[in-house]
This record gives C-alpha cells, structure tokens and sequence, in this order.
C-alpha cells in the first residue's frame, strides 16, 4: 500500500507531500488542484507503461505543465510587502513525481531535453531512484538513473554494476532495466504500478461504448470506459461475489435485478419494480449507467493493488451516495482505493461506512497546499 505520495513543480503543486491510506479521500474547491494530484498518480503509472514522455506531450509539453509561479514564494510575497515575481532560479528546471510504502518507492526527475532535440516538447528524465524503505537515504538506493547511466546494487554481493550507460532520455529504467536477476526489484515494482487502475472516462451518452453490444468474455477488469460492462458483469456473477452485487443493486434500486447475456454479443438488463419489462443498457438513465459501471469497477474480482476514482459521484443523485460509499469502503478493504471528489453527500456517506484518510485541497498564491495534513518525511533525488 502507497503511504506517501510527492509531487513538485507540476501545474499548481509546487510542492506537495501527502500520506494515504487504504481508503484516501481527497477533495476541495474547484480549481484548489485535485485533477493535478489524480494526474500525477496517473503520470507515474505512466511511467512503467513506458508513456510517461508521451502524455505530458499530450498535455502541452513539459513548460504547459510546470509550476507557473516563482519558484520560491517568500514571507513579503504572502504579506503583500513585495510584488509577486520571479527571481534568479537557483535549482534547474524540474518536474518530479513520486511515492513510497513500507517496503520501498520510487522517484523520477524530469526536466529540459537538449537543445538539438528534434521534439522540444517532449522532457528529458533527468535522474530517476528505487529504495528500500519509505524514505531514500544513500544506504538504502539500489536502483539509480543519472542522465544515461544506470547502476544497479548486485543480488548477492550488493555492489554497484552498471545496467547501461546509453539510455534514452525518454526511457526509463523501470522499463528498460528491469531483469529477473539483479533487476528483480525494478520488474516487482513495474508490474505493481501497470497493475493500478484509473476511473475517470466512464460515459453515459447515448453513444457510451457502455450501451452498445459487448462480446461476453472473461473480464475480472473493466476497461477505463467501460466497454466491456456486460462482460465485467456477467464476470463478476460467474466467479466473483455475486452476493456483493446483488445487495449493491438493491441498495441503490430496491426491488430491481440485474440478468446478463452469454451470447456472442450480449448485454444486460435491470429488472425495476413496477415494469412489464427489463432495460437494456440503451434504456437507462446517466446515472443508473454510471453507478453501474461503478460497480463493476468496484466488485472486480481481481482487486488491484490501487484503484483511483476521479469525481465518480457525476450525474448521480445524491439517494445514491450511500450505496457508493459502501461500494468503496468494501473495494478499500481488498486494495487501496484514491478517490477524488468535491460531493459532500458521499464524503459524509463515506465517514459514515468507515474510516477514511482525507485530504482537503486548498490553494494559495496559486499553489496548491493540504493545510491540516501532517506531510510525511520525503527526499528527492540528486542530479
């Protein structure tokens, strides 16, 4: 389980460290930054998927996404006593991300790519770090990029070996330095961050990929826009609890049922108290579609060790909080769960279910802060 997460210089987090727990509930006012902390959990499971270059391209290149303030904010500034400005920048120019658990974490430091690089716009990772612990010390390394140059701490002697001296600047060494000898450590935690799921696309339009026909397949995992619904559905009823999902459905909709289709192109459709006739997805409304889909990522039957929920609560009625909250309180108790919201009906609902680590998003000065959160201990790696 992450227990620390950092992030410094990206979009409004100048610098920010903060605990989770199983269960993380982060919220705030629009704009206080908690779409940039649910894409900086994102970016670092970009990381071992080898996109991590590429989607902050996506969003503009590496100068759309840095910190846009000072790179200090000085007492005077606060007070009002100096002009807000900017001032000789002592550190290069940086953008990192990281996190850590009991076991170990990880760290990468991205920054300008050289000047004859064909594509300005993609950052260059500039130092990149994997230890033993929650807090990097020198002792407790054994995985370091700098620049080029990775070393490794050998299985059995635990001296450092170079793993190579010519990788990419849009390369990492999760992915390119991972072997199942003195790599182990670096392919664990890459399968581990390519095992976190992200929940922020499921739609509910009449052309919601939710509503079309599905092939009926084996599906322990609903895909980030829910496509496969039907088949996560029928999954869950085949292997998974299917106790769970019955008492999901009638806690949300009481009277109703759910039956699924195993034919090549299949479907479901919910039985209502008071219709001649079940709904296929097609008939139901955003937010019976949504919470539904909701529910397959919830009561997956292969758990994983993260799931992030990205204001899950949109188009739902707030008599729905409640049955939510318990779908997340149950999934934290098999894998930890990050979910991102500014509802306070589910947060209250949530409070009611079970305990819950809360962060509380607040913005100053353009930086984003977590006022009230006592900020674990973090190091960053040296260039």
């Amino acid at each position: 389980m992450i227990t620390t997460l950092a992030v410094s210089g990206y979009r409004s987090l100048r610098d920010l460290v903060v605990p989770l727990g199983s269960l993380t509930v982060v919220t705030g006012a629009n704009g206080s930054g908690k779409t940039s902390l649910y894409r900086s959990l994102r970016l670092l499971a970009e990381v071992a998927q080898g996109r991590l270059i590429q989607t902050l391209a996506r969003e503009g290149g590496l100068q759309s996404t840095l910190w846009a303030g000072p790179e200090t904010i000085s007492r005077d500034m606060r007070s009002g006593a100096q002009p807000i400005q900017g001032t000789r920048r002592k550190g290069p120019v940086s953008l990192k991300l990281g996190f850590s658990d009991a076991a170990c974490g990880y760290a990468v430091d991205l920054g300008l790519p050289s000047p004859d690089n064909p594509f300005p716009l993609d950052p260059a990772i500039k130092t990149e770090a994997m230890w033993t612990g929650q807090t990097l010390s020198r002792a407790s390394v054994f995985a370091e990029r700098r620049a080029s140059l990775v070393r490794l701490r050998t299985t059995r002697t635990h001296e450092w070996r170079e793993a190579t001296l010519g990788l990419s600047p849009f390369d990492s060494m999760v992915t390119h330095c991972a072997d199942p000898e003195d790599g182990a450590e670096l392919l664990a935690m890459r399968e581990r961050m390519r095992d976190w799921r992200f929940y922020d696309a499921l739609r509910t339009d009449p052309d919601a990929p939710a509503r079309r026909g599905q092939v009926m397949t084996y599906t322990p995992v609903l895909a980030g826009d829910g496509a496969d619904l039907a088949a996560a559905l029928a999954t869950i009823r085949a292997i998974g609890d299917r106790e769970a999902l019955n008492e999901a459905i009638e806690h949300a909709f009481p009277g109703s049922r759910l039956q699924t289709d195993a034919d090549d192109l299949g479907g479901f459709r919910l039985s209502q108290k008071g219709l001649l006739r079940p709904l296929g997805a097609a008939e139901l409304s955003d937010g019976t579609l949504r919470y539904l889909l909701l529910v397959a990522a919830l009561l997956s039957p292969r758990p994983p060790e993260l799931m992030v929920l990205n204001e899950p609560e949109g188009s739902l009625h707030p008599s729905l909080m409640p049955a939510l909250a318990r779908l997340v309180v149950q999934a934290s108790g098999h894998g930890q769960v990050v979910l991102v919201s500014h509802s306070e009906p589910l947060i209250r609902a949530i409070r009611n279910e079970g305990d819950a680590t809360e962060i509380h998003l607040e913005k100053s000065f353009g930086e984003t802060g977590a006022p009230g959160v006592d900020a674990p201990r973090w190091q960053w790696p040296k260039r």
